[in-house]
């Protein structure tokens, strides 16, 4: 038996502000976005070098505020990155952690927090 990747379904309310942060500020790009009909809430899937995030504005689908580990290379090109956009969204910072990682938290608009990591 082989486990495929984990894929987390994070909480939106605004297609407009999850737009903004996710595709604009952290770079990713949609993959493919569902609604059952017009005016129906969204479900998308967007992507950046292997990394993939579900975003959903369905009720039941997830809540606010969960928190989103992810791996990552280069976190000071990650950074430098961020901070070159100068985006409302914040400077997010590169802070070594006791354990022995490196960590840059993004928050979104709705509560989420993705955390990249790397080795110190």
């Amino acid at each position: 038996m082989k486990l495929g990747p984990v894929i987390p379904v994070l909480r939106m309310f605004d297609v407009g502000k999850a737009r903004e942060f996710y595709l604009g500020f952290l770079g990713f790009a949609v993959d493919w976005e569902h609604r059952f009909e017009d005016g129906m809430p969204l479900y998308m899937q967007i992507s950046r070098t292997g990394c993939a995030l579900h975003l959903s504005e369905h009720h039941g689908d997830a809540c606010p505020g969960a928190a989103v580990r992810i791996a990552i290379d280069d976190i000071d090109a990650l950074h430098a990155e961020l901070l070159a956009r100068h985006c409302g969204y914040g400077r997010p910072g590169v802070e070594t952690m006791p354990w022995g990682l490196r960590e840059l938290k993004a928050h979104d608009p709705f509560g989420n927090r993705l955390i990249f990591y790397t080795e110190a």
